[in-house]
């Protein structure tokens, strides 16, 4: 059988430096290699706040953030989560092929439950890794491509697929996860970064919106960098995102700026940061908000077509 490739993200806010290097970098290398579906999965959204806020600016800023980093809608199926019902109805089937426990022990569950702006748990965050099961599945999809606090995602979507497949016959795949080129990279505050949290360098942010975050970064009161990421985790931090932006090796970077302190620092990742954003922010300025419509409702009538042929073939299975 054929690989094909499963990613998407929820419409929360900008993607970051951190998603390019974690996982939309694969994405744009893979839509060369193999059919590709990108999830703009505007349910999950509710899955950890009590009302979606502006998520029709944040799915038109979504999928303007996919086109800018060279995710081909005429390579790849952009497309919505609300808009194809066949892949949700899938999750139904799936729930039952995990327990309550397994579903609590996920840590990736755990890590969003700690930081979710919601007074109690819904059910729907207990549910979430076996939504994002029928995401990967509907389309057969064999390839993940992940950050590092995803993998135990891929693993809950193994886990319901081989179940499925003992029960009631082969239907699914076991897809694998693929990481990107930084799994993880910290927030310019030492902690995960991420849009809720006001630690990310979005790909939109303007020069001047990056340079005033990068000078805000934590670092430290030692003037000779080093890369020391034990010891000195946000100069390390700071050589790191240059050096991917750069495509060069972080000790070489801190070698080169030697005695100049932070203020040295912050300004050789500001440059090479802003040097590596300008020609995604080129290709996000030539799209129009009809150009971005008229995407949408193309890639999601592709992915509705092949959602309704998996759930037929899996209720088929099942018997009914």
């Amino acid at each position: 059988m054929n690989d094909v490739v499963l990613t998407g993200d929820r419409p929360t806010g900008p993607l970051h430096l951190g998603h390019y290097f974690g996982s939309l970098a694969n994405r744009v290398m893979l839509q060369d290699k193999f059919p590709m579906y990108v999830l703009i999965a505007d349910y999950q959204v509710i899955t950890d706040r009590d009302v979606p806020g502006e998520i029709r600016r944040h799915t038109t800023g979504l999928l303007l953030d996919y086109l800018a980093v060279g995710i081909d809608p005429a390579k790849a199926t952009i497309f919505q989560h609300s808009a194809i019902p066949e892949l949700n109805q899938l999750m139904l089937p799936f729930l039952s092929l995990v327990s309550v426990s397994e579903l609590r022990r996920n840590p990736t569950v755990k890590d969003e439950i700690a930081h979710s702006s919601q007074s109690a748990v819904s059910g729907l965050m207990f549910t979430y890794p076996v939504h994002q099961a029928a995401d990967i599945l509907f389309c057969k999809g064999t390839l993940v491509p992940v950050g590092k606090d995803q993998l135990p995602h891929v693993e809950v979507t193994r886990l319901v697929a081989r179940r499925f497949n003992e029960r009631y016959g082969p239907v699914f795949p076991l897809p694998e996860a693929m990481m990107g080129e930084q799994p993880l990279l910290k927030g310019l505050d030492g902690g995960k970064m991420s849009k809720s949290r006001g630690n990310a360098i979005a790909l939109s942010a303007t020069e001047d919106e990056t340079a005033a975050l990068i000078r805000k970064a934590v670092t430290d009161s030692e003037r000779l960098i080093t890369f020391d990421e034990e010891r000195r985790p946000g100069v390390s931090n700071l050589l790191t995102l240059a050096g991917l932006c750069l495509g060069r090796s972080p000790r070489e970077l801190a070698d080169e700026i030697g005695d100049g302190g932070a203020a040295t620092l912050k300004r050789v990742t500001t440059e090479a940061v802003n040097e590596f954003l300008r020609p995604i922010r080129r290709r996000r300025a030539e799209y129009s908000e009809a150009d971005v419509r008229q995407i949408l409702a193309e890639g999601n009538a592709r992915a509705r077509e092949r959602a309704v042929l998996t759930l037929d073939e899996a209720q088929t299975a099942m018997g009914f």
